[in-house]
């Protein structure tokens, strides 16, 4: 659904009287409990291993609870009403680990709690630039005393299993008795503020208003499925002075998770201190208590270590918790925090990107940045969910996502990350060769979400189906060895992810003679997920094409490189010396579906024989249409959730015309709802690269606010880490005009208007290189490394360390294009076959009547 012009108002995302503009910081200056659940995702803190939800100090208010470790998981059988042979068998749902966050102050007996309380002050701010969420107020107790309270909470990029908490408190104008309460909590089996979880409730089971919100019947696929019974087993409760240990076996999938939480105190004053303490098997509790005189500051330290295992048993891994803490304890606050701002310090010089003149934008684009960050900053050896570990949302499940929309950032960036990911990917092989025999192909089939390396997705029309997940981790892969010609990697595990996925290819495809011969493929879904198992897919078509080749291509040149490196390669992969040459000629004839009518690629081969949704007509309420319309309903239009061929169009451009990428948008941008949150991005460049300049910002602001001012809905359940990185995408590849195409690194920038200026960092073949791109000019700066070499508009480039170069950009020939296509622009068209093509709007189950928009003549 087309976004509004942008040069209209801008619209506010964001009450700026609460979250003012701070380009390096999120702050929150008055207290509300509005969007609740969403600002416990967007002032959560991560490090990609380990993510703490911003729930309070206090434990409530709060509409889920979440401490998340990415990849720990229960397992659970998919129960099909209706099973199939192949169909998935095995669920994984991330879980919340023991919640360490809960520190609660009692005054007089009297507990702080945010939404009753008093507030002279209050403000939370999340820093991006030390990884901080601090938290400041004033609360007036209801005798009337004072006390002034600071919190902090930093889960560490420097320490993968560490998080830092320090809670501290003056009592301003009388002193009192107080009593802190620091504790543990097992919540996923029921224990909270109140109970040691002996009731075993259902971990923050959502609110019957809350589920009608989500849709008819509380349907909502985004959510993560709830789980029955006791997950966590206890396996170890420990105490020692101020230190508490709990561990547990997960009870189906058999993980094993520690938690360790040390404490210290520290006053201004000498104060006598009280300190008990007690240990269950689903809770730990650390009390202090004392009388704290007037003027007095209070300073507790908490430290916590999080270890998980497949295999270990929980009281190594709570051994290991301990050694963490010994570490940190010896170190002190102010080192880790030293150490926090050393590691976000690189990052930020490797990552920024300066938006001169635009505060709001540039502060949204920081808090993207800086999630992504915190989704993949430690992630070794797991993959990137989709709600990195800030929420529940998809069960916690690594999709296409990563590969497409946050692996690029990574590998321009800190390549280091992106080869983590691939390696993730690389050792989930022997699981997608299982899975491709299972369907009956050879080679291997990567599973459409997954968190274990089994697919874990139900539906397979809109999952399994996808087969374009194969060439969409070879993309990336591909990517990635261009960038940093990183042989070693290829040679050792990318050449047997290439070789495997394009076996799958050769043999899911057929050749079909009669005319020109040509290599089809049948019964798949592309990313638009509401046009299921189709015949010849475009962008599925378009990407194995460019799989094929580039495994052939990628055996080519090891052979060429070291001869015995290749034949180790042909031994390990049983590798048939004519494959490659199959390969290479399947990809010569894949099937691309053209329509010369309409002069567009039709998203498959039946794709233009429905009729046209009209969106223009659709209620507003009834977005997202999967949450409103049988998938029967969907399927029979011409209506897209995402863009399908638009987003073949942007990661292989070299393969289309610019007349053939015009017409696809106009075809394309008006039947596309927008119900992705992957959508935006990819029409943000698209716009952005045929001219539809104001259109491409106005894409542009709906992804870079997404979840800052939660315009899905969904927040709640975590961050949309794959539409923070499209975000980058957006600014470097449509706006700074990057490509990566088969000639190497190209500029041709599409700086918006309004916009002084854009500077952006790339690192291309270890060379670091600073972009500044302005209205007429465009300056390369080499910042780390040695040279560089890409082309601007068609010109060669050359750039070296010590030799900043500027380049004088040209006038394009391209013409401005204004406001945005619409579905009228399509009734009437005759396609091919002469038919007419005509539109509709289906009516929700509540209304009645038909509205049809009549062809032209």
């Amino acid at each position: 659904m087309n976004a509004p012009p942008a040069s209209q108002t801008p619209r506010a995302f964001l009450d700026r009287t609460r979250f003012p503009v701070d380009e390096w910081n999120l702050r929150e200056i008055s207290y509300s409990e509005a969007g609740l659940g969403a600002s416990e995702s967007v002032f959560a803190v991560a490090n990609g291993y380990l993510g703490m939800r911003a729930n309070p100090e206090e434990g409530r208010p709060a509409l889920a609870h979440g401490t998340f470790i990415n990849g720990f998981h229960e397992t659970s059988r998919i129960r099909h009403a209706e099973d199939a042979y192949g169909f998935a068998t095995v669920g994984q749902t991330i879980v919340s680990v023991p919640d360490t966050s809960v520190i609660r102050l009692y005054v007089d007996d009297e507990p702080l709690l945010l939404s009753v309380a008093d507030l002279e002050s209050y403000e939370r701010r999340l820093d991006f630039r030390s990884g901080l969420l601090e938290r400041n107020l004033v609360w007036r107790t209801l005798s009337g005393k004072q006390i002034h309270i600071r919190s902090t909470r930093m889960v560490s990029f420097a320490e993968r299993h560490l998080a830092v908490m320090t809670y501290e408190f003056t009592m301003m104008d009388s002193g009192a008795p107080v009593a802190i309460s620091s504790q543990i909590l097992n919540r996923q089996d029921g224990a909270n503020e109140y109970s040691d979880g002996t009731s075993f409730e259902p971990l923050d089971q959502p609110s019957r208003s809350e589920l009608d919100d989500a849709g008819p019947g509380g349907f909502d696929p985004r959510r993560a499925d709830a789980l029955v019974g006791r997950v966590f087993v206890p396996q170890v409760q420990r105490r020692s002075g101020g230190r508490y240990a709990l561990g547990y076996a997960v009870a189906n999938s058999q993980m094993t998770v520690a938690v360790a939480a040390d404490h210290s105190i520290e006053t201004s004053q000498p104060v006598d201190i009280e300190e008990t303490g007690v240990v269950r098997p689903d809770a730990a509790e650390h009390m202090y208590r004392a009388y704290i005189p007037q003027g007095c500051t209070v300073r507790i330290v908490k430290l916590v270590a999080y270890h998980t295992s497949r295999s270990a048993p929980a009281a190594e891994l709570a051994d290991r918790c301990s050694r963490t803490l010994d570490r940190a304890r010896a170190a002190g606050v102010a080192a880790l925090w030293t150490d926090q701002c050393e590691w976000l310090d690189g990052f930020w010089e490797r990552s920024d990107v300066v938006i001169h003149g635009k505060p709001d934008v540039q502060q949204a684009v920081r808090w993207c940045l800086f999630q992504l960050a915190q989704a993949v900053g430690r992630a070794e050896g797991s993959g990137i969910p989709a709600k990195g570990v800030t929420g529940s949302g998809y069960g916690g499940h690594y999709f296409w996502d990563s590969e497409i929309y946050v692996l690029p950032f990574c590998t321009y960036t800190t390549p280091r990350f992106a080869r983590n990911a691939l390696r993730f990917r690389y050792t989930m092989l022997p699981a997608a060769r299982s899975r491709a025999r299972e369907l009956s192909s050879d080679g291997a089939l990567y599973p459409w979400r997954t968190i274990n390396g089994e697919e874990a997705s139900a539906y397979y029309a809109a999952g399994t189906a996808q087969y374009h997940i194969n060439a969409d981790i070879s993309y990336a892969l591909c990517q990635y060895l261009a960038a940093t010609k990183d042989t070693s990697f290829l040679e050792r595990a990318g050449i047997d992810v290439l070789v495997e996925t394009a076996r799958m290819w050769a043999d899911l495809g057929f050749w079909r003679a009669g005319g020109d011969e040509q290599f089809h493929i049948h019964g798949v879904t592309g990313p638009d997920e509401y046009t299921t198992v189709v015949n010849d897919n475009v962008f599925t078509n378009v990407m194995a094409r460019f799989n094929l080749r580039a495994a052939a291509r990628a055996l080519k040149q090891i052979k060429q490189a070291d001869p015995q490196v290749y034949e180790r390669v042909v031994a390990r992969l049983e590798l048939d010396e004519s494959e490659p040459e199959e390969w290479l000629r399947a990809a010569e004839a894949m099937a691309i579906p053209y329509d010369s009518r309409l002069h567009i690629h039709p998203q498959d081969d039946q794709f233009l024989e429905k009729e046209v949704w009209n969106l223009a007509e659709t209620p507003p309420d009834k977005f997202p249409l999967l949450l409103h319309y049988h998938p029967l309903v969907i399927y029979r239009f011409q209506v897209l959730k995402q863009a399908d061929v638009v987003l073949a169009e942007y990661l292989r451009g070299d393969d289309f015309t610019p007349e053939e990428k015009a017409a696809d948008f106009d075809y394309y941008d008006p039947l596309t709802t927008g119900d992705s949150s992957l959508s935006g991005v990819t029409q943000a460049v698209m716009a952005a690269e045929v001219g539809y300049q104001e259109l491409a910002q106005s894409y542009f602001r709906g992804s870079l606010f997404l979840d800052l001012a939660d315009l899905h809905d969904n927040t709640a359940e975590g961050i949309h880490i794959a539409a923070a990185g499209g975000v980058w995408s957006t600014l470097v590849f449509g706006f700074g005009g990057m490509r990566d195409g088969d000639a190497g690194i190209s500029f041709d920038p599409r700086l918006p208007e309004l916009w002084s200026g854009l500077s952006f960092k790339v690192t291309l073949r270890g060379t670091r290189v600073r972009v500044e791109l302005g209205q007429r000019e465009v300056t390369f700066t080499v910042e780390q490394g040695e040279a560089a070499e890409f082309t601007v508009r068609g010109e060669p480039v050359a750039v070296r360390a010590g030799r900043p170069v500027t380049v004088a950009l040209k006038q394009q020939d391209q013409p401005r294009l204004l406001g945005a296509p619409t579905v009228r622009d399509l009734a009437g068209a005759r396609l091919a076959d002469g038919t007419v093509l005509t539109t509709y709007t289906p009516q929700p189950s509540d209304a009645i009547g038909r509205v049809t928009d009549e062809p032209t003549p």
